[in-house]
């Protein structure tokens, strides 16, 4: 008899093993990054505790948020194709489309702020969703790869951006900076003020995002359809499930969170976009969705994770060690934790076979001996 308020052996299984995989994958990541540092003369004691005091200062905790923002949105804007098995590796080009449009858009309207800030977002919103729609429609109607597709869209991006970012079409000069016209003062996005520096409030729209995640793949009927195309097409097109339709559908609400991934960039920081907008955040989001498994809170400690890297490598630097050692960190850590979780998966499913033929071993035995069925 199951006890009511405990979990079942099965929920605490479960729980063991999403639990042992990132511990493994973070141990075998310090223990590879550590052999590294000292087959280069480094002290791994050293250069970690150096990030450790570096990375808890009031100041670096929020660098690390303000920066881990756009980083999730990009993530997640992976992990909706990750979902159903679709490689969206456009996310860089399909945000610089948004922001730069978006950028003009709120450069050339003098709406109050409640109602510009708006209109920014969804300018952004629909230029990414049309941008990585491109590459859904071709999937679902020819059958083209939505990896060709989106990498060419991202060089077309750069070109397209790269055409109108000239003084005299819509951009003007700056000393040296080439930038959209400033949005005014009253768009700008509100900020959380702090003892050091503000927290920015798009912070908001990664929580936002974050839950509707969450809710559309867990608790609605596209979520599982997108999931169920991920598995098998063949079963999920027998069951009534358009497989074209999901494509696209999962293609363009891909492209639309892609469109907010420079939003805390444009409406926090710049005001505007110029040559100097951040650009390789795509593929950051790609190896961050890896890193948090596709999942709303994983990937929002992966982007905090990252964050951290980047924040505490600049102070090893100062302290002597190589500037790559970073990089190196964070390349070990995302094979780790992808490897981590398939071994785990892969004892998970043994030992599950292993079980289930006990049960069907105990059953058999059951039929077999009468007398133990009426004790």
């Amino acid at each position: 008899m199951k006890t009511p308020g405990f979990l079942t052996e099965q929920r605490r299984e479960r729980l063991v093993l999403g639990g042992a995989a990132p511990l493994l994958a973070l141990a075998t990541a310090v223990l590879i990054t550590s052999l590294v540092m000292g087959v280069t003369g480094d002290n791994p004691f050293t250069a970690f505790s150096v990030m450790f005091d570096f990375g808890i200062k009031s100041d670096s905790q929020v660098w690390i948020i303000n920066k881990a923002i756009p980083y999730y949105l990009s993530a997640v804007a992976v992990a909706i194709g990750f979902r159903m098995n679709l490689f969206n590796i456009g996310v860089d080009g399909q945000y610089r489309v948004a922001a730069f449009f978006a950028a003009v858009v709120g450069g050339a309207l003098s709406l109050p702020g409640f109602l510009q800030i708006p209109v920014i977002l969804l300018v952004a919103m629909v230029c990414g969703g049309i941008w990585a729609g491109i590459a859904g429609y071709l999937k679902a109607t020819r059958g083209v790869s939505e990896v060709i597709t989106t990498i060419m869209l991202n060089f077309i991006a750069g070109s397209l951006i790269a055409y109108f970012l000239k003084e005299g079409r819509l951009a003007e000069r700056e000393g040296n900076i080439v930038h959209t016209p400033d949005i005014p003062e009253s768009s700008h996005f509100f900020s959380f003020s702090t003892s050091v520096q503000p927290i920015h409030g798009t912070v908001l729209i990664a929580v936002l995002v974050a839950v509707a995640y969450w809710f559309v793949l867990s608790r609605t009927r596209f979520g599982f359809d997108l999931r169920a195309v991920g598995r098998s097409e063949s079963a999920a097109e027998a069951s009534g499930v358009s497989v074209s339709r999901t494509v696209v559908t999962a293609m363009l609400l891909s492209g639309a969170v892609a469109g907010l991934v420079g939003m805390p960039t444009l409406l926090n920081e710049s005001g505007n976009y110029g040559n100097d907008f951040p650009e390789g955040l795509g593929f950051t989001g790609i190896a961050i969705a890896l890193l948090g498994r596709n999942h709303a809170i994983g990937m929002g400690f992966a982007a905090l994770l990252w964050a951290f890297l980047e924040r505490t490598g600049t102070q090893l630097e100062f302290e002597g060690f190589d500037q790559e050692i970073v990089g190196v960190m964070q390349g070990i850590i995302v094979l780790s934790v992808v490897v981590a979780y398939e071994l785990v998966r892969r004892w998970g499913v043994r030992r599950q076979q292993r079980l289930v033929g006990e049960k069907l071993a105990q059953a058999r035995k059951s039929d077999n001996d009468p007398a133990e069925v009426s004790a």
